[in-house]
């Protein structure tokens, strides 16, 4: 890692810290009532054809809550799958998960679906993260899943970033490895991002 490098990811740290204070600081009503118009945001504006393939994730810690979503596009018969931790190096694996499938604990507080379930590629990946820019910038917590997931992916799926609005910052530091944002999905709206 050169010397720059390291000085934007001690950047990202700190931005990091300031933006679980900023997450954890929103009310549980708050919370619910955001998760619940972010799903309708979603289903409204992210362009998702029948029968494509969404990878969602299990909320741990302060998350935006995707449940909501996750309800709403099952009972619409969209295919749905959630991550599951393989290893601390490794890109994460997608499997499918159908209603009523018991899930289980997949890691860092997360719940995914069984071994037996089928591994699949997804359209688009719905990503939790930390903070945003208007640049489409994700912020995540730093351990690279994501990053080596959508790296080993043979074709980039639509990522769309999934968040409180409070979670918006001015600016977070790019690296070469962090892919931008398409769409970033919050309770108030949806924004689109051009390549940057």
């Amino acid at each position: 890692m050169t010397d720059s490098e390291a000085h934007l990811e001690e950047q990202k740290a700190r931005l990091r810290q300031e933006a679980f204070s900023r997450r954890a600081a929103l009310g549980p009503s708050d919370r619910a009532d955001a998760s619940k118009a972010a799903a309708s945001v979603f289903l409204e504006g992210v362009p998702l054809v029948s029968g494509q393939v969404v990878a969602l994730y299990w909320p741990i810690r302060d998350e935006i809550d995707c449940k909501p979503l996750l309800t709403r596009l099952v009972d619409s018969g969209q295919p749905v799958c959630l991550p599951v931790v393989l290893g601390e190096d490794m890109p994460l694996e997608l499997r499918l998960w159908e209603d009523g499938q018991p899930l289980y604990p997949s890691g860092f507080g997360t719940l995914a679906p069984s071994e037996t379930a089928p591994v699949v590629v997804p359209d688009i990946v719905v990503i939790p993260l930390l903070a945003f820019d208007a640049q489409g910038t994700r912020l995540g917590y730093g351990r690279g899943y994501y990053d080596r997931t959508l790296a080993a992916m043979a074709s980039k799926p639509l990522l769309v970033g999934y968040a409180f609005d409070a979670q918006e910052v001015e600016t977070i530091p790019r690296l070469a490895h962090d892919l931008p944002l398409d769409i970033l999905v919050t309770e108030t709206g949806l924004r689109r991002f051009e390549d940057t």
